[in-house]
């Protein structure tokens, strides 16, 4: 009979640290759902999403500059001071003929970045639930998905726009400019204090933006409180990754090269790790919220023991005439065979 195998090395780990093991099913959930696949899918549609949003851009900068002659001048002279020659005419009638075009630069920009950001909305959701789901749920239609996706494109949208706006407040120069205005001394001190408190407002925005991505994108309810925790790990990890991508920015912009193709670079790893991390968060809080571990079992249900007591009263009068009889003709027809045979 042979022994059983004993478990190796990082199997008693994960028995051990529960946390490990966790970390290690939602992996193995993650890229069992072709988590990865995903992360490049929306990187690619988050790439192509800006584009018209450049158009939009470029049309509303179009509108300013049309109302605001003197502004346009001001442009003009910087662009004549800057550089000579031909080139400086061609950039002003450049400038100039995306000024008169502004208008359809700004409709077909609208329409395009409607479109782009529906279809990425619409992959980023089914991302998000295939790592919550056990199975697909019913499509309730093409129109009601489509109405769906654009509700969720807008809430995205301005929980994105509020975590700028709170992340860029809380940077260490506008604090500094509201010590002034409150007409507080700056003390050296104040840098690293400011410093964290900046830190730990974007870790918070984070959190909130990660939250919402993991438990308001999926296509059906999910677990408000995992969600949290899950949001909590991808914040933390987020922040994480942008102190080493700032560090890697200013490495990169030094040289030529880099100032072309980095930022490039740095724009498409930065939009594959965010959605990496989206995915693989939710991925951790279905993990949490699917564990047979993480329930309560309910205890069994009380035993009845109900003893059955059946008491022996013996034969009847009518089984005993009836067994008295049969013994009788029995005893007779013995006794007759047995004479025959003498």
């Amino acid at each position: 009979m042979t022994e059983p195998a004993k478990p190796g090395f990082f199997a008693r780990l994960r028995a051990r640290y529960g946390w490990l093991d966790h970390v290690v099913r939602a992996y193995q959930r993650f890229d069992g759902r072709s988590g990865g696949f995903f992360a490049a899918g929306l990187t690619y549609y988050t790439i192509f999403a800006l584009f018209p949003l450049l158009m939009v851009s470029f049309a509303v900068v179009g509108f300013v500059l049309a109302r605001d002659p003197a502004l346009l001048s001001t442009i003009d002279a910087h662009i004549r001071s800057a550089v000579t020659g031909a080139l400086s005419e061609q950039l002003i009638e450049l400038m100039n003929s995306a000024i008169n075009a502004r208008a359809s630069v700004g409709v077909i920009g609208l329409a395009t970045a409607a479109w782009a950001g529906l279809t990425w909305m619409s992959h980023l959701r089914a991302a998000v639930t295939e790592m919550w789901s056990e199975q697909q749920p019913e499509s309730p239609g093409f129109l009601r998905n489509k109405l769906s996706d654009l509700i969720a494109m807008l809430g995205t949208f301005v929980v994105i726009v509020a975590t700028l706006v709170l992340t860029t407040v809380s940077q260490a120069a506008p604090m500094r400019s509201i010590l002034r205005w409150l007409e507080i001394p700056d003390f050296s001190v104040f840098g690293e204090i400011l410093r964290g408190v900046s830190i730990l407002v974007s870790l918070l925005v984070s959190w909130m933006l990660f939250t919402w991505m993991i438990a308001r994108l999926p296509r059906h309810k999910v677990d408000l409180a995992w969600s949290m925790r899950g949001g909590l790990l991808a914040a933390i990890a987020f922040e994480l990754f942008k102190q080493v991508a700032s560090i890697y920015l200013r490495a990169v912009l030094r040289s030529p090269a880099g100032a072309t193709f980095g930022p490039v670079l740095g724009l498409m790893v930065f939009s594959y790790v965010t959605a990496y991390l989206v995915l693989f968060a939710a991925a951790w809080a279905a993990t949490a919220h699917g564990d047979p571990r993480a329930k309560p079992v309910a205890p069994p249900a009380p035993a009845i023991i109900a003893p059955r007591v059946q008491l022996d009263e013996g034969l009847r009068t009518r089984q005993t005439l009836t067994a008295m009889a049969v013994g009788a003709v029995g005893a007779l027809t013995f006794s007759r065979l047995t004479r025959r045979l003498r």
